[in-house]
């Protein structure tokens, strides 16, 4: 399939923010394991779960969950630390999506540098494709970092949509054309080059439609958005929008 040819786009919720209001009070209500099967009821094509080094929102006995209970793949964020491999190796997951992590962070910010680090992602890398989970790097939408990943083995690379979405919401309209055609370039050449290119951070139904739009990328990640609307409209309806919105964006891509 060509690099031009629009691939088949699927749709990777987010439920992590579902164990941010759970831990909020504690207890175990909203459970995101009923939220993950929700997702899938109403049009997900996977979940993604972060297990952060602190636990702040997923734990362990989160993914120990989805793991038994899905019946769609389960994307593992988590840092590219012994400790985070450790519990992948043993649970196997579809894919770990290796992610940077600083404990002061809100979220995720930035995508990984896997240049400067790759003597450190490597070994890790290669321990989890051994284990047989698909390994993706979440990273800067930069031809440079493309190549990165290429040489470290990955077959998947995340391209960090959050300055697009930033300047979305900020209504600059030369930042957004600027920040979309950064994420265009690195999905048309990671393509080219041989990588499956996702994309995701901060997608929300005022901005997926262009990144939708780009016939190289195979799945979006999107949580926080979902989770928010589902306040208002209810978790399925969230879904169900997003993915028409998405699947309205490819139908562009096609006429």
């Amino acid at each position: 399939m060509s690099a031009t040819t629009p691939v088949p786009l699927r749709l990777g919720v987010n439920i992590d923010h579902v164990a941010t209001v759970r831990n909020a009070r504690g207890g175990i209500h909203p459970d995101p394991v009923a939220a993950a099967l929700l997702a899938v009821e109403a049009g997900a094509d996977g979940i993604t779960a972060h297990l952060r080094e602190d636990r702040r929102h997923i734990r362990d006995a989160d993914i120990e969950a989805l793991m038994g209970r899905l019946s769609v793949p389960l994307n593992f964020e988590m840092a590219a630390t012994d400790e985070m491999v450790g519990i992948a190796t043993r649970l196997r997951p579809h894919a770990s999506c290796l992610v940077p992590e600083k404990r002061e962070e809100r979220t995720t910010e930035g995508g990984l540098d896997i240049v400067g680090q790759a003597a450190h992602l490597a070994p890790r890398i290669a321990a989890l494709s051994v284990a047989g989970i698909r390994v993706s790097l979440f990273v800067e939408p930069d031809e440079a970092v493309m190549d990165a990943a290429l040489r470290l083995e990955a077959p998947v690379v995340e391209l960090h949509t959050g300055s697009y979405c930033e300047a979305v919401a900020e209504g600059d309209g030369a930042r957004v054309a600027h920040e979309l055609a950064r994420i265009a370039r690195a999905a048309d050449y990671g393509s080219r080059i041989g990588l499956e290119v996702h994309a995701g951070h901060g997608l929300a139904l005022d901005s997926v439609g262009p990144v939708a739009a780009l016939p190289q990328l195979a799945e979006l990640n999107i949580g926080h958005s979902l989770i928010g609307e589902a306040i208002f409209w209810g978790l399925g309806q969230a879904i169900r929008d997003m993915r028409a919105a998405m699947d309205r964006a490819r139908a562009g891509i096609a006429a």
